[in-house]
């Protein structure tokens, strides 16, 4: 059991317009920090001077303060920041005269009224600096256009992937495996939309309108329209096959978590839980898709080497044929490589968005 409720140390020290009191407890459990009438009122568990135990006390403030204060619990200790009223210089915290034994002085934050006052006109003069400074960046008349645009680009994206990914889904419990072999058929022209409105993100990017990288952004969307137009497009017998099924769920289910991210980025707002699945169902997804794209190549390189179609001729005397399935073994490792620089840049966003952030407690 706890002992007696006892007095911790406590250092303090103030700027015109706020106060710092330093609780020297570690392991702080359960705190109780009230002010009523600029009365403090403190009491926790930790471990102090006397060990572990329960540690309370009460300090009545010179001059009125807010009724709110701001508690930070680290390992070591408790640090409360209190608002004057009024903003002025107290010539001491207590409203008693005789300063109480467990208060002291928290000389790593002590400053006289004139360095305070330095201090405080320092911040002011750093405040107004940078209104100067942004009042000097001239306002962009478009802005709210720009956003109307990427907000309205980013739901009709929503909107094509999500009919898409609804209608393969339907499609698969009513018709089970018999829905892979006519994908293309019932979907291809929805997909084919969607991916040729995505080459604006192209332009997005190289014009201004968005921070995203240009490199990723061109190899995504030139690897899928190459699968798309140039291998599924242009073969009818590649058109029935089951992998035509997977390419396009996996793209679509992607597309679900990344455009409503930007559209509600573009807004200002931010949802923990749709965050958390732009920047983490990739992780999945991304080499599946890659894995399902891999498979069409390979299955379509015996039908183009058959047909020779896309297969460039030379002209005499050199006679020979650059054939378009040699090219396809080539996109095949760059496919790869293109993978490995998607994964690492979708990785790199994932750290700075969903990484460790230091926590405060108020």
């Amino acid at each position: 059991m706890a002992g007696p409720s006892l007095r911790p140390h406590v250092h303090w020290a103030q700027r015109h317009r706020e106060l710092y009191l330093r609780v020297e407890l570690s392991d702080v459990q359960n705190p109780d920090v009230a002010i009523t009438d600029s009365v403090l009122h403190f009491r926790a568990q930790g471990h102090g001077a006397k060990g572990d135990n329960i540690y309370e006390f009460q300090i009545e403030f010179l001059e009125p303060v807010e009724p709110k204060p701001v508690c930070r619990v680290t390992q070591r200790q408790l640090n409360i920041t209190v608002q004057k009223k009024e903003s002025n210089w107290w010539e001491r915290l207590t409203k008693q005269e005789k300063r109480p034994l467990f208060l002291a002085p928290d000389f790593d934050r002590w400053l006289d009224e004139s360095d305070a006052e330095m201090e405080l006109k320092e911040k002011e003069e750093e405040k107004i600096n940078k209104m100067k400074i942004e009042s000097r960046v001239p306002k962009d008349p478009f802005k709210h256009l720009k956003k109307g645009y990427l907000v309205m680009y980013n739901l009709v994206q929503f909107l094509g992937f999500s009919w898409i990914f609804v209608n393969m889904t339907v499609r698969l419990f009513i018709l089970g495996k018999d829905s892979f072999y006519d994908t293309f058929h019932t979907i291809a022209d929805m997909m084919y939309f969607c991916q040729t409105l995505a080459l604006m993100e192209i332009v997005n990017s190289l014009i201004g309108l968005v921070r995203s990288p240009l490199i990723p952004a061109v190899m995504q969307i030139f690897g899928r329209n190459f699968i798309l137009f140039v291998v599924l497009g242009s073969l009818e017998e590649m058109q029935s096959k089951p992998v035509v099924f997977f390419i396009f769920y996996f793209w679509s289910i992607i597309e679900l978590f990344r455009y409503p991210y930007y559209m509600l980025s573009c807004i200002g707002i931010e949802w923990k839980p749709l965050t958390w699945l732009r920047y983490t169902a990739w992780i999945p997804l991304y080499p599946l898709g890659g894995l399902a794209e891999a498979v069409c190549i390979v299955q379509s390189i015996p039908i183009f080497s058959e047909t020779g179609k896309f297969s460039l001729g030379l002209p005499n005397p050199l006679n020979v044929t650059i054939q378009f399935s040699f090219l396809l073994q080539i996109y095949l490792i760059a496919l790869f490589l293109g993978v490995f620089v998607n994964f690492r840049h979708l990785y790199k966003q994932r750290k700075q968005h969903l990484g460790p952030k230091k926590r405060k407690m108020k």
